[in-house]
């Protein structure tokens, strides 16, 4: 994978914020840790600044109003509240918000759900080396940077 971030680094299409110094703040919600340290690694190698990871659906609603990031990674599945009812009370305060879900496959219609309820996007995990350049469009589409 790190040849992959190191050519979407390089490329112009997706180094525009280290060009320009604009970092989008990014907050990572993600009960498993290595998905969100790929995640963080993917966004960081291109200019994003992670400003907090949260590890349920309680802790990312609570860091989303604590941090306010320009945009939110979510995970479907996690303990305490699902990433669903998380979107949901985010939306609900803030219906500026902008989450990504990012979700295994096989869970089509919760992504949909979420999507319903206020998510800009869906992803699919794990992040292959062969979808980083999907998943970093979806992000800059999300953030507004296409």
């Amino acid at each position: 994978m790190n040849s992959i971030l190191e050519e979407c680094a390089n490329d112009i299409e997706y180094n525009g914020l280290k060009k320009n110094k604009v970092a989008h703040r990014v907050l990572i919600a993600d009960d498993a840790m290595f998905i969100r340290r790929s995640i963080s690694k993917i966004l960081t190698s291109v200019g994003y600044e992670i400003v907090g990871e949260a590890e349920n659906g309680q802790d990312a609603v609570d860091k989303y109003f604590e941090l306010t990031p320009g945009i939110t990674t979510m995970d479907i599945t996690m303990p305490v509240m699902e990433g669903i009812e998380a979107v949901e009370k985010i939306i609900a305060r803030d219906n500026t918000a902008k989450i990504v879900m990012v979700s295994a496959m096989g869970y089509q219609g919760m992504v949909k759900d979420a999507i319903l309820k206020g998510a800009k996007n869906f992803v699919v995990k794990p992040i292959k080396p062969d979808n980083v350049k999907k998943f970093l469009k979806i992000i800059k589409t999300v953030v507004g940077d296409s």
